[in-house]
């Protein structure tokens, strides 16, 4: 199915709404039935039709449809968070005394599914470093039910295999789940690789205005199904129709956005790669990136976020450096139009800062949709002011 068509056409009955353009928002809870057999059927089967907003919404359908076809999968949940979508595509594939495996530093909120919730019911996780497949072929046990991947990380963009993993998880009978926040349906497509359930915060990229919260999860029927009838209806983790409606609108755009901020992201590489104040650039697209050659194979693109470690002997220096941009928001997320930037130092204690370690001196660095000039501008006042 065209990307176009997907984003501009499929899903949408516009004579059902007046031959309107933009879908409509249908704010409404609840929906009513001419018979009594109907409202029966709704009940048995709330997959099947609308009866209560919590399950099931029209303009949330639409989204649906068009992420689930974006992820080339069967089938589609909207929740509302990345952090809700992540909860219930573990919760949903394990059990009491299970075993997990899961790479490393993944995003915080899974990390803490793991340690903090699951480990009250007896379910174990092993961290591994997911850039080598022998790690998972050692780490899986006999009650391995899942393998967590993400695929690339926020940080180092450290990648795994998907096909590899996938074809592992396979032969062990073992769900996997990959993050795929980093690069977007448009730039990645694990479930087209073999993986079952992929993720993603549609907050950033999906939305782009940085307007709404909201998380994707997509796979098969059959497991989209089951997630829906358990964990996403009763914990209530549903996106809201107006919510819905901006990515519906933040969808329009995407093909476009990404190509600016892949663009831009690269004008602003070749600046930071020149300036004597960095000691490293990482971008899992740069040909210095560690796995470049697996990159190029499962990612068609990067988008705009960027990481670099900065030279400096204090977290003073690196504090200076973020209280002298004017332009640049110290914020977290990406996706938006407007550039971000967080430093790991803020992460920790003064104390804890050690010069020594390059991850103590990380930024991580999304480009937006301004003009490269006018980041590299702001950028390098603040390089000058560093010392100061």
């Amino acid at each position: 199915m065209d990307t176009s068509y997907i984003l501009n056409e499929f899903a949408e009955e516009r004579e059902l709404y007046f031959n309107a353009v933009a879908p409509p928002i249908i704010q409404t809870s609840n929906f009513v039935f001419k018979t009594v057999d109907e409202m029966r059927n709704a009940f048995n089967d709330e997959y099947s039709t609308y009866l209560y907003s919590r399950g099931l919404n029209p303009t949330v359908d639409m989204l649906r449809k068009k992420l689930a076809a974006l992820d080339e999968a069967e089938d589609c949940l909207v929740f509302n968070s990345g952090a809700a979508a992540i909860f219930a595509a573990i919760l949903a594939n394990v059990k009491c005394g299970d075993h997990i495996v899961s790479v490393r530093d993944t995003y915080s909120w899974a990390q803490k599914t793991f340690d903090v919730i699951l480990s009250r019911f007896n379910i174990t996780t092993t961290y591994i470093d997911g850039t080598d497949i022998e790690n998972f072929e050692k780490a899986i046990k006999n009650n391995t039910s899942v393998i967590y991947l993400e695929s690339p990380n926020s940080w180092d963009y450290n990648l795994q295999d998907l096909a590899a993993v996938a074809q592992l998880a396979k032969r062990h009978n073992i769900i996997t789940i990959c993050d795929n926040s980093y690069c977007t349906p448009l730039y990645q497509k694990p479930i087209k690789l073999g993986i079952d359930l992929v993720l993603q915060s549609a907050t950033k990229y999906i939305s782009g205005h940085s307007d709404t919260v909201a998380g994707v999860l997509s796979g098969s029927s059959e497991l989209i199904t089951k997630i829906f009838n358990s964990e996403y209806m009763n914990i209530g983790s549903g996106i809201q129709p107006f919510n819905a409606w901006l990515l519906l609108r933040g969808l329009r755009t995407l093909p476009a956005r990404l190509e600016r901020s892949s663009a831009t992201a690269q004008k602003v590489i070749a600046y930071l790669q020149s300036n004597a104040n960095i000691e490293n650039v990482i971008y899992p697209l740069d040909e210095s990136f560690d796995q470049i050659e697996l990159a190029k194979k499962q990612m068609k693109g990067a988008g705009g976020l960027l990481t670099f470690i900065i030279k400096a002997d204090t977290a003073e220096q690196i504090e200076n450096f973020f209280n002298s941009l004017q332009h640049i928001l110290m914020a977290v997320s990406c996706g938006g139009y407007e550039s971000l930037i967080i430093p790991k130092v803020a992460g920790m204690k003064a104390e804890e800062f050690d010069s020594t370690i390059a991850a103590h001196r990380s930024i991580r660095l999304y480009v937006g949709l301004e003009e490269a000039g006018y980041l590299v501008d702001d950028l390098n006042q603040a390089f000058q002011k560093m010392h100061e």
